[in-house]
């Protein structure tokens, strides 16, 4: 997302860049990394005037996580993932199937992906006000609680969940395994297993 620098005016005490950084597993398919996509744009538009007057740049990262290495370099905890200045915007860490066949571990099973809660209600896409105060706690203090921050000090391990999808796609792209939507119309249920799983020099069984 091209996002126009707000321009700074001088004399403020907010920080002079505002790093926001949306990092996803997918951005393709999956609905709900599309939507946290299509959702950082306004947020910015709506503090943009306040933000300019404090004299704060903004600058938006898009971040592709595509090795456990990565994640846990980048100490990533869900798909997707907004952070402000490194802070998450998320209150809780919350997550469920999103359906998305890119948002698979390998050949089998659903990862979980995040979903967003504000003001006491579940959403699968982050609602524009959270992210707005999210950004406008950040910069002026406010005590607004989330995430842990991703600089924290504190003890970080890889999320099973994550670690199953980097695991199972790794495991697929060394198997030339078939994709999900393949498997669903390649072999009867009762032979899936041995159709699915086994791998050959050409893929799958069922290839």
């Amino acid at each position: 997302m091209a996002v126009e620098p707000i321009a700074a005016t001088g004399g403020s005490q907010a920080p002079d860049t505002l790093r926001i950084d949306i990092l996803f597993l997918d951005l393709t398919s999956c609905a709900r990394c599309l939507a946290a996509d299509r959702s950082l744009e306004p947020a910015i538009d709506a503090v943009r005037d306040v933000l300019r007057a404090s004299g704060v740049d903004v600058e938006v990262n898009k971040v592709l996580v595509e090795s456990a290495e990565q994640a846990l370099a980048l100490r990533f905890v869900s798909s997707p993932t907004i952070r402000v200045d490194g802070r998450d915007v998320a209150l809780e860490l919350r997550e469920s199937s999103c359906g998305s066949e890119a948002c698979a571990d390998g050949c089998s099973d659903q990862i979980a992906c995040r979903v967003w809660l504000h003001r006491g209600q579940e959403y699968t896409e982050p609602p524009v006000a959270l992210i707005v105060e999210a950004i406008l706690a950040h910069v002026y203090g406010g005590t607004r609680s989330g995430v842990a921050s991703a600089a924290s000090a504190g003890a970080y391990e890889l999320p099973q969940n994550l670690a199953r999808f980097f695991s199972g796609r790794a495991a697929a792209e060394q198997s030339a395994c078939c994709t999900p939507s393949e498997q669903r119309s390649c072999c009867a249920e009762a032979a899936k297993e041995e159709c699915c799983v086994v791998s050959t020099a050409g893929g799958c069984g069922c290839r």
